[in-house]
């Protein structure tokens, strides 16, 4: 399996992209309509999907002239917005109706920006329907990596986390075996330099101002506790076939380096940019063309350095929790990501405190037992469980 070869030959390049976009209403998702507004010419966006926002998402329906949505929330059926849908646009509910706008005959390429485990069985719809995967989910990988790479043929996966979309373009040319290592970046997040005394009481408020990117809650929480970079580690063990301990977290707190690529001779290849995910964003679309740029670059007389640091793993220890469950495989780290969903969710709601979120993952992990991957039902049933058993532990601590 390659992901470096041309998505489309030449020849065969739709002259005008046909994209869906699941989890349209999102950070990733919204920024990926930005793209498709400037290049209207090039990309022709036929079905949207979204969580909860069913006036968002019909409006955008009505702008973009698209006939096919999907919301993942049963209970928007009731919905005012919902109510007064054109009779000639499909309106679906549920996660398998988000899925099925992956599977659509005129759909050439699926952009998964949907957050969490949801991700996972649209990425493998599009995958099995031989569409470009545009992946902007984590969590797809980080679970089912094991049973999604191997329905990857050569093109047909394209990273979206800037961190990947860097090592995709630094990996170009460079054949697998002469990768030495991959160096992650990091920002090192809002609490970069604390100590753990310093972080038995910041807030959710306090974490979800991250300072240089603009996400959504949950990815901005799990960028406070590294558990973002875990879990992109995993991501890219799965992508680039680079063992767990040859990626390495760096700190570099500019975010203007967004990953970079060691080769066995030395040789070190960066990939820099702004701090906007519209550029990866606009690359999966264009790839293997470049495109006007959608932001402006870097301006290097005005960046002045770049500053380099380790990543604090024993202070943010669900950076290592994430590694554990890499080196062990199989259904510990589907286990992790379900743990590490409820947490996120439960500090945002203030019932547990920063700090408890990885208390709560590396409970869950000690207390569940390994599996060897087998299906996408069997990660369901891992991920319920998971999520209950962390619930529970929520319960104690609060």
């Amino acid at each position: 399996m390659s992901i470096f070869e041309a998505t489309w030959p030449e020849a065969n390049r739709p002259e005008v992209l046909r994209v869906a976009i699941l989890g349209a209403t999102g950070s990733v998702g919204t920024q990926a309509l930005d793209v498709c507004r400037k290049h209207a010419h090039k990309l022709q966006v036929v079905a949207l999907s979204a969580d909860t926002s069913a006036a968002k998402l019909i409006a955008l329906a009505h702008e973009f002239g698209v006939k096919h949505l999907a919301l993942a929330d049963e209970h928007q059926r009731m919905s005012a917005a919902v109510n007064q849908l054109d009779s000639d646009i499909q309106l679906g509910f549920g996660n398998q109706a988000v899925a099925n706008l992956a599977a659509l005959d005129e759909v050439d390429l699926v952009l998964v920006s949907v957050v969490g485990a949801a991700g996972i069985l649209p990425s493998y719809t599009a995958l099995l329907n031989n569409k470009v995967l545009a992946l902007a989910n984590k969590e797809a990988l980080v679970c089912a990596g094991e049973l999604l790479m191997p329905l990857v043929k050569p093109g047909k996966l394209i990273p979206v986390d800037s961190e990947h979309s860097a090592i995709f373009q630094c990996m170009m040319g460079t054949h697998p075996q002469y990768v030495n290592r991959i160096w992650l970046t990091c920002s090192g997040g809002p609490f970069y330099g604390k100590t753990v005394d310093d972080l038995r009481n910041v807030t959710a408020a306090q974490a979800l101002k991250h300072p240089n990117w603009s996400m959504g809650p949950k990815i901005t929480i799990d960028s406070a506790t590294l558990m973002n970079k875990g879990l992109e580690v995993l991501e890219a063990h799965h992508l680039f076939e680079v063992a767990i301990d040859d990626i390495q977290v760096l700190i570099q707190r500019q975010s203007c380096i967004h990953s970079m690529v060691e080769t066995t001779d030395g040789s070190v290849m960066a990939q820099l940019g702004p701090s906007d995910m519209r550029g990866p964003i606009q690359l999966a679309f264009s790839y293997p063309e470049r495109w006007e740029a959608p932001v402006k670059p870097v301006n290097f007389f005005e960046l002045g350095s770049l500053d380099f640091a380790p990543a604090d793993d024993k202070t943010f220890s669900c950076l290592e929790l994430a590694r554990e469950a890499g080196r062990i495989g199989k259904t510990m780290p589907c286990v992790l990501n379900a743990a590490n969903e409820v947490a996120n969710l439960a500090f945002r709601q203030q019932k547990i405190s920063f700090l408890d979120i990885a208390r709560i993952v590396e409970k869950v992990m000690e207390h569940t037992a390994t599996q060897e991957l087998d299906s996408l039902d069997q990660i369901a049933e891992v991920d319920g469980c998971a999520r209950s058993l962390a619930q529970h532990y929520i319960y104690e601590v609060s």
